[in-house]
């Protein structure tokens, strides 16, 4: 029996002493990410030579150039590209929303990404005010056709979390100006994606399903308070609204990869990712320079340190979330067709923010393992705040889940994401240093423990 209790109780003594080499070299992860700060200097050197991102753009084909030259310095042991077709959208120079009558006013506007133009000359028409698809289905023709529609549901800024008001309002924005043209609307002017008043309008995509196609044009919450005011003392109000946007032939782009060969050339990959491309306003600092700062600074401690991986991890900088996610399904595509074996998938997506956690997703098979998995490293990430949860991983890794990975996503805090998101407020200055680089911290920490265990069968 004594020799029972021996056995156990070396096992409980390995146990910790490797549980606390973990603790020691996790903190040594905070320790290189917090002093050295090469993430976030990373992250201006990128925003101030490139400038936005977005796919299409000859900024986004000089992202790929920076990007790629950037891994090749790092000394990855193989860095390529990856052809993605992706739309290419103009926003043109006219972006103009105006109340007429006496008192005639310009708003702060910006058009929706992929939204078509105006004819030439622009458009005026009495304002319809709604707060939600279904009151345009219920207007009918009759109450829409020749107006334009004012979508104006605000943020639930009840949610804690800000995605959650985002993806309670953000519907009006990605189908509005679709649904208004089904019933003969001229455009659609909406509300925007934030619970902040300012005078700051958020661009986004909008999506045409059909060939019902009218304008869309996002204005400022302040405006938005304003015209509805407007519409209340006067109900036939009436707005001129002129775009020269357009839509041209799809363009070649490019994903970026850059690879990190393990010691055991069997195990399978642990992917890191982020979003190359940004919206054209600002410089796309917060969505999604900082995931991808996040990502290259993550593998940078870890060779920094001197770390040796197990696994082989891959870099994958993806093009064209932002109005298509054209970079994630051609990388989903791609590791179907060869049978590339992935572990798991992190993806940064959520801004340069202190880091609260990270949510997970996946088939069955793998999410109650990976989860049960996570929960075992609670009091390794604990002392840096982070905890885990169910509730998704990003836009760009979604597409790998029916082959399998365990699928995670990083969650900062997300109450000032929406202050900056699709606007020109997202610049490098909105980026703190100490938040960004607990998040390349976190990143960090957790391929490190996913690489040393894996995922364990229950």
């Amino acid at each position: 029996m004594k020799y029972v209790f021996a056995f156990l109780l070396s096992g409980f003594v390995m146990g910790l002493f490797a549980q606390d080499e973990d603790a020691f070299f996790i903190k040594s992860i905070y320790d290189q990410a917090l002093e050295e700060q090469f993430g976030y200097q990373w992250l201006g050197t990128m925003t101030s030579e490139v400038g936005h991102r977005f796919s299409g753009s000859s900024n986004a084909d000089s992202a790929v150039f920076f990007v790629a030259k950037h891994c090749r310095a790092e000394g990855f042991d193989s860095v390529w590209t990856q052809e993605v077709e992706v739309p290419r959208w103009i926003r043109g120079e006219k972006e103009t929303v105006r109340i007429e009558g006496s008192n005639a006013m310009d708003l702060s506007a910006a058009s929706l990404g992929n939204s078509i133009g105006t004819p030439e000359g622009g458009i005026r028409a009495r304002v319809v005010e709604v707060k939600r698809l279904e009151e345009v289905d219920s207007l009918g023709r009759s109450g829409v056709e020749g107006k334009i529609i004012f979508y104006n549901r605000p943020f639930d800024n009840k949610q804690l979390r800000t995605f959650n008001a985002y993806g309670g309002a953000v519907d009006q924005r990605v189908y509005g100006p679709e649904k208004a043209a089904e019933y003969g609307a001229l455009a659609a002017v909406v509300r925007s994606m934030t619970g902040r008043l300012d005078d700051h309008p958020h661009t986004g995509v909008t999506r045409y399903r059909n060939d019902a196609k009218a304008p869309g044009i996002a204005i400022s919450t302040l405006d938005a308070e304003l015209l509805s005011n407007q519409l209340k003392e006067n109900p036939e109000l009436e707005l001129f609204i002129e775009m020269d946007c357009r839509n041209e032939d799809p363009v070649i782009s490019h994903n970026v990869i850059a690879d990190w060969h393990g010691s055991d050339p069997n195990a399978p990959i642990i992917l890191l990712g982020a979003h190359l491309d940004s919206w054209d306003m600002g410089t796309g600092a917060h969505d999604d320079g900082a995931g991808c700062a996040h990502i290259m600074d993550a593998l940078h401690i870890l060779r920094s340190l001197g770390y040796q991986p197990k696994h082989h991890l891959r870099l994958v900088f993806f093009m064209n979330e932002e109005n298509g996610l054209k970079g994630g399904l051609a990388y989903a595509e791609y590791a179907e067709k060869y049978a590339v074996d992935h572990l798991a998938a992190i993806e940064s997506d959520a801004g340069g923010f202190v880091p609260r956690g990270f949510s997970c997703d996946g088939d069955e098979t793998i999410l109650t393992k990976g989860y049960k998995q996570l929960n075992a490293w609670a009091d390794l990430m604990s002392p840096y705040g982070i905890q885990f949860s169910y509730g998704g991983s990003g836009a760009d890794i979604s597409p790998l889940k029916p082959q399998g990975p365990f699928l995670i996503g990083l969650r900062p805090d997300s109450q000032r994401y929406f202050d900056y998101h699709h606007t020109d407020q997202d610049v490098f200055e909105a980026v703190h240093p100490r938040e960004l680089q607990l998040g390349s911290a976190a990143m960090a920490a957790l391929t490190y423990l996913l690489d040393q265990y894996g995922i364990a069968d229950e």
